[in-house]
């Protein structure tokens, strides 16, 4: 076998062991203060690994679980107060996995509880409950057992007694889950559409390419606009003369600066955003996930798109241009960045709003200032790059159109685009606060609204106040009117009905952007982008196995924001809507469910690691099941199963938020299960 091979090989069985092992990223320490008469100090001591952090005891309902403390009834001590927390290593702020203001601890934290002891002889026990949680995912709640022993007059931390072993028996296991952990098994199979043989870095490169992708289309739009486009010919023919005046070699190479020294501005933009990132890792998912910040999006986004349509300008202030134009009269390359600087503020009026775009849109996806840098960095580029091929081929410049009303034209349309974008972050708002404001229907008629009059708009039924009097519809007019109709009737073809769920179809062009179909005044539905799913194991695996489809588990929450990722980003995209809708039986388990248990199912089991737990609703339920099935406890986490639900057909998978890997890796399975099929026809035709 080849050295390539091999090396893939065991990548792909170190990734598989990485993603089922248990994180424990946090360790308890006990300690005793005596303070006399009887009274004394417990100390509850939590370390936490870098980027993770532990919750204080005060949180809003519907946020994470506080840290809390149970303290077995006793007689022989007494509580002064309640549990307090010591105030080193907290902060309060706005949480990007909850999207809400809460307190958490980084690095340690500190609890103390203040007693008085009523007896000579005293054992001091409980438990306490904690959460842990990183940027992108929380563990369950985890219990902690403690004992304290007084004794002789000395209080002393003893070892915590984790009571008589409790086996999870294979009748208890059948009650709950209908399987138990053995009867699982790992499929021998591979395929070549392995998710797992990509990695991390690939990934993010990937993104990175794409959101510069993205910052260069933008920074296209932005010549277009009435300010940038018309500096094209004249800074161009600028340099070429200079160059007459020097050397054509000189003015040439000064022109290609001037394109860089563009560049080099926008970048300089994104330097500020690295330097919060390095301060505060957390900063750039607060920004993009904060409800404030979501709906000042809004707003400037409508101020932005009236800006575009003319009704008043957005100008810097008028010093900084004179300070850059007098720069410029310096001469040589200081010269021309001072040039450059100038353009870059002049046309501000014009790509601000483009640019706010840009920054807004960076600051929503998960690379941190990183991708903010790719995207203005391609922003950048569009917006020099023009500069610098005109002056290296100067006969080209009798190529571009004229300057007049299209460039006007461009900028109204523009205005359209912002407008209609400024109600995404309203949606985002609104979705994350469950306010019911702008659900699909909302959401899809304010769209439609806009899109239909970007279309009167450009047929010539709509004028704005600096439009130039429109004698005829030239032909890019014409087709982009009727594409925008034609747009406006496939936004309206979103509120035909699915017969097979009573939600409305999905829209693949707008995934990402609308609400999710199930976000519906008229027909709401529990299943993400109208699918089908179960909520139980048992009945799930009974319906796989009616219609002979292997099952996709989704280990999931709801308060899961990683989780409604995966949902609204990447289940919509047609490939993938395909495998679930028609080749998968979907399961969704919640782990966060506070639904009680029945009665017969509140069982105590061992965690996996450490200690004993009472399951008492079904989160409960299934983070055991997750953990003492699949050794693995963060979510969103994704394990396809043949129908009986006792073969793991590939390695699991958690946040895979790029579509096609998500694809290959459903993909996998379906091959995998596909082959097993084959070889049981096989051996059935065999044996007869």
């Amino acid at each position: 076998m080849k050295l390539k091979s091999l090396i893939l090989l065991l990548f792909l069985a170190i990734s598989f062991i990485s993603k089922a092992q248990i994180i424990e990223p946090v360790t308890w320490e006990f300690d005793t203060k005596d303070l006399g008469n009887g009274q004394y100090e417990l100390y509850f001591i939590a370390s936490m690994e870098e980027k993770w952090a532990l919750y204080s005891q005060f949180v809003d309902e519907g946020g994470p679980i506080p840290t809390s403390f149970d303290f077995q009834t006793n007689e022989g001590f007494e509580k002064i107060e309640a549990v307090v927390e010591l105030e080193e290593n907290k902060v309060t702020k706005n949480d990007p996995i909850f999207d809400m203001v809460v307190s958490k601890f980084y690095d340690k934290a500190t609890f103390v509880q203040k007693i008085k002891l009523l007896s000579e002889e005293v054992t001091i026990s409980g438990f306490l409950t904690y959460q842990a949680c990183d940027d992108e995912k929380c563990l369950m709640p985890t219990d902690v057992p403690f004992v304290f022993n007084y004794s002789s007059g000395i209080l002393t931390v003893a070892t915590a007694d984790l009571g008589e072993s409790i086996e999870v028996e294979e009748s208890v296991n059948q009650l709950l889950y209908g399987l138990t952990p053995d009867q699982i098994t790992s499929s021998d199979a591979t395929c070549e559409t392995d998710v797992s043989s990509l990695s991390s870095d690939v990934r993010e490169t990937k993104s990175l390419w794409n959101i510069f992708g993205l910052g260069f289309l933008g920074g296209l739009l932005a010549l277009l606009t009435p300010c940038v486009f018309p500096m094209i010919p004249l800074t161009v023919s600028f340099f070429t003369k200079k160059g007459e005046q020097e050397s054509q070699s000189k003015g040439f190479t000064k022109a290609v600066m001037y394109g860089v020294f563009i560049l080099l501005v926008y970048l300089v933009l994104s330097i500020p955003f690295h330097l919060l990132d390095s301060v505060n890792p957390d900063i750039l998912n607060e920004i993009s996930t904060n409800v404030v910040l979501n709906i000042i999006f809004f707003l400037i986004f409508v101020f932005f798109a009236f800006s575009f349509f003319g009704y008043y300008e957005l100008t810097l202030p008028s010093s900084w241009t004179m300070q850059t134009t007098k720069g410029e009269n310096i001469g040589g390359m200081l010269g021309v960045f001072f040039m450059a600087l100038t353009l870059a503020i002049v046309s501000f009026s014009w790509t601000g709003p483009i640019l706010g775009s840009l920054l807004a849109g960076s600051l929503t996806t998960d690379g941190g200032a990183w991708q903010l840098t790719a995207g203005m960095g391609g922003f950048g580029v569009a917006l020099g790059l023009p500069f610098a091929l005109f002056a290296a081929f100067p006969g080209w410049l009798n190529s571009l159109p004229k300057s007049g009303g299209w460039l006007n034209t461009v900028k109204v349309v523009l205005g359209f685009l912002e407008l209609a974008l400024a109600f995404k972050f309203l949606s985002n708002a609104d979705l994350v606060k469950h306010w019911g404001i702008l659900k699909i229907e909302v959401f899809l008629g304010i769209w439609i609204l806009i899109f239909a009059g970007l279309a009167l708009y450009l047929f010539g039924k709509v004028r704005f106040p600096h439009d130039s009097p429109l004698k005829k519809l030239s032909f890019l007019r014409l087709s982009t009117g009727v594409l925008s109709a034609a747009f406006v009737l496939y936004l309206a073809s979103g509120f035909r009905m699915n017969s097979d769920t009573g939600t409305y179809k999905s829209l693949t062009m707008l995934s990402g952007l609308a609400p999710p179909v199930g976000y519906s005044y008229l027909h709401p539905n529990e299943c993400p982008n109208d699918l089908n799913c179960f909520k139980d194991i048992k009945e799930g695996i009974a319906y796989a196995q009616k219609v002979n489809k292997p099952i996709i588990l989704d280990f999931t929450g709801y308060a899961c924001v990683n989780c409604r990722k995966m949902e609204e980003h990447v289940w919509p995209d047609e490939t993938i809507n395909t495998y679930l809708k028609e080749e998968y039986v979907l399961i969704s388990l919640y782990v966060d469910d506070k639904k009680t248990l029945p009665e017969a199912e509140q069982v105590t089991v061992n965690r996996v690691n450490g200690g004993t737990r009472k399951l008492e609703n079904y989160g409960h339920k299934w983070a055991n099941f997750q953990t003492q099935f699949f050794q693995s406890n963060s979510q969103p986490y994704y394990v396809l199963l043949s129908p009986d639900g006792r073969q793991i057909l590939n390695p699991p998978v958690g946040y895979t938020p790029d579509e096609s890997d998500y694809a290959d890796f459903l993909q996998c399975g379906l091959e995998i299960f596909q082959q097993s099929q084959g070889e049981k026809s096989l051996l059935n035709f065999t044996s007869n």
